[in-house]
């Protein structure tokens, strides 16, 4: 068993201004993707991406990850309370941000982003992607720095014992999906995508290793409390909500791989 370690949750407290780990996080998030895609786009100048366009491209992302993600947030695990008190759904600084909103987001504005440079929706999804897991990676840590979306209690000796959630030891569940869905995918969706793939390829390979690895976790993580468990003691709301992103994954990968042999045998 181990006690959570005394992290102070505002990193710099100017009186009127308190900057947060978790922007911080955010930052550092949007500017090692926006370094990693503008070194793929110089360093791949076949690839047909300019540094502006990086750039650019990181920019519509981020307005999607904020508004998807804090919408997603509201609708998915706390409507009935922001639909009485509207005005909260602004208040992004109290917390309340969903990967899955965020996804959705994400694909709004790279569909927008796309007609604007006449560029294929998917050719614009495959060259993001890859630096999609640096993100999460930071949010994860961000998630585990504010001691909160912990996970179920365990007696395991990793266990944590966090502020405000039982005195019990729990999975450090932000710390396994940090290394799941940010590192381990990151490795795995980089290097895969390294070599040009079949359209639409690297964003199912994204999509079915995310929902496999949140579905996952999902077995040792407490669900939202204002939810619960939606069926027995098993079933969250965001296996229900990654679930579509396995299926979605194997059939972008199947039809990616269907078309390029069908393309090979012309």
């Amino acid at each position: 068993m181990l006690n959570y370690p005394d992290i102070d949750p505002i990193a710099i407290d100017l009186g009127v201004l308190q900057i947060r780990w978790y922007g911080i996080s955010y930052v550092c998030g949007i500017l090692l993707a926006w370094w990693l895609l503008r070194f793929r786009a110089l360093s791949k100048p076949m690839l047909g991406w300019t540094a502006v366009q990086v750039s650019d491209l990181i920019y519509y992302g981020t307005l999607g990850v904020i508004i998807g993600g804090r919408l997603g947030s509201v609708i998915f695990y706390n409507l009935p309370y922001y639909l009485a008190n509207p005005l909260d759904v602004l208040k992004v600084w109290q917390g309340g941000m969903s990967f899955h909103g965020g996804l959705l987001g994400v694909a709004v504005a790279l569909w927008f982003y796309s007609r604007k440079i006449n560029q294929g929706f998917f050719e614009t999804t495959d060259f993001l992607i890859p630096v999609v897991p640096v993100g999460l990676f930071f949010g994860r840590i961000a998630n585990f720095v504010n001691a909160e979306l912990w996970g179920a209690p365990t007696t395991l000796p990793w266990g944590i014992v966090f502020p405000n959630a039982g005195g019990v030891p729990r999975h450090p569940s932000q710390l396994y999906e940090a290394i799941l869905e940010g590192l381990v995918l990151f490795i795995i969706i980089w290097f895969y995508s390294e070599k040009r793939r079949p359209k639409m390829a690297v964003s199912g390979a994204f999509l079915l290793g995310y929902g496999v690895f949140r579905t996952g976790v999902e077995f040792v993580r407490q669900p939202d409390e204002k939810i619960g468990y939606l069926l027995g003691d098993w079933l969250t709301m965001g296996q229900v909500l990654s679930s579509p992103m396995i299926l979605i994954g194997v059939m972008l990968l199947a039809l990616a791989y269907y078309k390029k042999s069908k393309a090979d045998n012309l």
